[in-house]
């Protein structure tokens, strides 16, 4: 069983999609343990499997075979609604496109977790409220995704994952759709969360220059784990 500072950890894990009679396999045989307190960097060019792993990481998805343990629950034996309740206390998720709903505000769209989590409401609006502060838009609560830069909507983003005060963040080419300059922001902040709140955080990437700022990298190749390693040359920001 896992031990307790191991927040996740993949044993053994194929992840095999069926196309007609063709069997493709995306993940092959990959182990790894993820550290309370660690940001990785999950590394590797397109179709090396990231996305697949990211999913698996994130519990969104399970194994064809092996095991996956979510804070030492092996997640291939909850029931959908259990391993939602896990997953939303346990991972905040930031995404390459932001996946905000464009109807609601930026307050809105960070409450929304929350009132699915059954928080009590004065407590879920203060939380929001609290979230949308430390990403620096507390100017911008009432405003909807359209009336925002890219670089805000991430922040709204960053902040929505933050709202259920989860142990992980677990980011998706967070930069992906940003500017430079823009991306440097949002990786500092990922880089704070992680130094100064003690956040996990997990970021898949292509960009080896934002992996520099993880402390350790885990890259892949054709679905296999071909290193893991600690960054002794992290960067910090600034």
């Amino acid at each position: 069983m896992p031990h307790d500072n191991i927040l996740i950890d993949l044993q053994n894990v194929w992840k095999i999609y069926r196309m007609g009679e063709v069997e493709v396999p995306a993940l092959r045989g990959v182990s790894v343990q993820i550290k309370k307190g660690d940001f990785v960097a999950i590394i590797g060019a397109s179709g090396s499997g990231k996305s697949t792993m990211m999913n698996l990481v994130g519990c969104l998805d399970v194994p064809t075979k092996g095991k996956i343990f979510l804070k030492s629950k092996d997640i291939t034996k909850l029931s959908e609604s259990d391993l939602a309740g896990l997953r939303g206390r346990t991972i905040g998720f930031i995404f390459q496109l932001y996946n905000l709903l464009p109807t609601m505000t930026a307050y809105e769209n960070v409450l929304l977790p929350l009132e699915l989590q059954d928080m009590p409401d004065s407590k879920a609006e203060e939380r929001a409220r609290k979230v949308l502060e430390i990403v620096g838009l507390q100017d911008k609560l009432f405003n909807r995704p359209g009336q925002l830069s890219g670089g805000q909507q991430q922040r709204v983003s960053i902040a929505r994952s933050l709202a259920g005060d989860p142990d992980i963040i677990l980011a998706d080419e967070p930069t992906g759709a940003l500017d430079s300059v823009t991306g440097r922001q949002v990786i500092e902040m990922l880089y704070k969360l992680w130094k100064d709140e003690g956040k996990t955080v997990i970021m898949v990437t292509h960009d080896l220059h934002l992996a520099q700022y993880a402390h350790t990298h885990i890259e892949l190749k054709d679905g296999r784990i071909i290193s893991t390693s600690t960054n002794k040359k992290q960067r910090k920001p600034g």
